[in-house]
């Protein structure tokens, strides 16, 4: 028997390959990732489409308890719904490995995800460099370390994929040290969060004369939604796009280096409309 890890791909149930439906639908058991990603469908439009049940995976189950996620592969097919693509996050690589030292064998059914879906917007992706996360901060903790990756992209004229942070399931720093199993809302970093945090970053940099390549005019493009029939794109300089909404999440953020004139063209439909 095997463990399957299949990328659902980025917009709704159709989006699942012939190979990864047919996997799902010969299998004992059903397992959907439900905390690097969300798909806007929603499980019970994945049940319905599918014609089966759907074990939600938290990150708990993921990370802690991956055991029970292999238990019988061995002796039937399991199988862990991703959105996107499997190898999106390194937790999924992890469990590939934790398979193997059981010796369960295992298939990878891939699929886009927004690693390469963002080509959309124009901007080739031969053209991006390391890829960054950008976190919600809080009053205490406002890392930036991500913007000295932009930066060392932008001096080689390439752009910068910034996946913006997902809450799901977290605890209180106040629940944690009471061992009360007490979740916090869901939250999804919006475009204009993370365009707010950037200008924050820039600005300090320039207060304290440290070197920063990117400056609040630098091009930066926000999607939404991408890959589903509300997707949305906008391309302004920093200082503009963290004013454009975006409406319904995921988003995500790019940050442009060198420009080909192909991509600047292409990327023009997607300016503000003067209003």
């Amino acid at each position: 028997m095997v463990f399957y890890l299949i990328g659902l791909g980025l917009g709704n149930p159709e989006d699942v390959t012939v190979k990864g439906l047919k996997a799902i639908k010969s299998a004992d058991r059903v397992y959907l990732e439900a905390y690097t990603s969300i798909l806007t469908c929603g499980k019970s439009a994945l049940e319905e489409f599918y014609g089966r049940s759907i074990i939600l995976a938290d990150r708990d189950t993921v990370e802690q308890n991956s055991d029970e996620l292999l238990k019988d592969a061995k002796e039937q097919n399991v199988v862990f719904l991703v959105v996107g693509d499997p190898f999106g996050a390194t937790t999924h690589s992890d469990l590939v490995l934790r398979a193997v030292e059981q010796e369960i064998p295992y298939k990878v059914i891939h699929n886009a995800s927004i690693m390469n879906a963002v080509g959309c917007c124009g901007l080739q992706l031969y053209n991006f460099g390391e890829t960054v996360s950008i976190v919600f901060w809080t009053d205490t903790w406002k890392p930036s370390s991500f913007c000295d990756k932009i930066n060392e992209n932008l001096k080689r004229g390439m752009h910068t994929l910034c996946l913006l942070d997902i809450k799901v399931k977290e605890q209180s720093i106040e629940n944690l040290m009471r061992g009360k199993k007490v979740y916090e809302p869901p939250r999804y970093m919006t475009s204009n969060l993370a365009c707010q945090q950037l200008l924050e970053v820039v600005e300090d940099k320039q207060s304290e004369s440290e070197n920063s390549v990117l400056t609040k005019e630098t091009m930066c493009v926000s999607l939404a939604c991408v890959g589903s029939d509300e997707q949305k794109i906008v391309a302004a300089p920093l200082n503009q796009l963290v004013n454009c909404e975006l409406g319904p999440v995921l988003h995500s953020l790019i940050i442009t280096g060198t420009l080909h004139p192909l991509e600047y063209d292409f990327l023009k439909q997607f300016f503000p409309k003067p209003k």
